[in-house]
């Protein structure tokens, strides 16, 4: 799975289980009719707890320059910041935090699934916003940027 490469995102909540985020891997549209993501995550993580309590998620695609974000999310810096969201200007949703410059979805968890290790999460989406960058990919242990191919 090394040499996939996968949008890098942010799956951010809020609600009665208080707000949480981590970068997620494992994203992806389910279904166009009705429009619906699907997500993985840990099953024993606060953000998976976290969406099971609030009911609600939001998908945030990185914009590629959006690097230490992504590393933030993933716990890199937990030793530093008191929140994962410390010194972000991030749009507060019902469903969860939109990050900077990030195309999010904003979703109501529909069902969880469990398999081993993980919750498959299908979200149903509520809204769309369209930031309009370039995002952030991850590929073989590091970060990565999209661009156009030239032949």
């Amino acid at each position: 799975m090394r040499q996939v490469a996968s949008t890098v995102t942010v799956v951010t909540t809020d609600g009665p289980e208080g707000q949480a985020g981590a970068t997620v891997s494992a994203f992806t549209s389910l279904s166009a009719d009705p429009p619906s993501v699907l997500v993985c995550l840990k099953a024993d993580t606060r953000i998976a707890l976290a969406v099971q309590g609030n009911g609600v998620f939001c998908v945030n695609i990185l914009p590629e320059d959006a690097v230490e974000v992504a590393k933030a999310f993933a716990g890199m810096f937990d030793d530093k910041l008191s929140s994962r969201f410390e010194g972000l200007d991030f749009a507060a949703t019902e469903f969860g935090p939109i990050l900077p410059r990030a195309t999010a979805f904003t979703c109501s968890l529909n069902h969880r699934h469990f398999h081993g290790s993980h919750a498959i999460c299908i979200g149903d989406v509520t809204g769309i916003s369209n930031a309009g960058e370039r995002p952030l990919t991850y590929m073989s242990g590091s970060f990565h940027r999209v661009g156009p191919k030239h032949d």
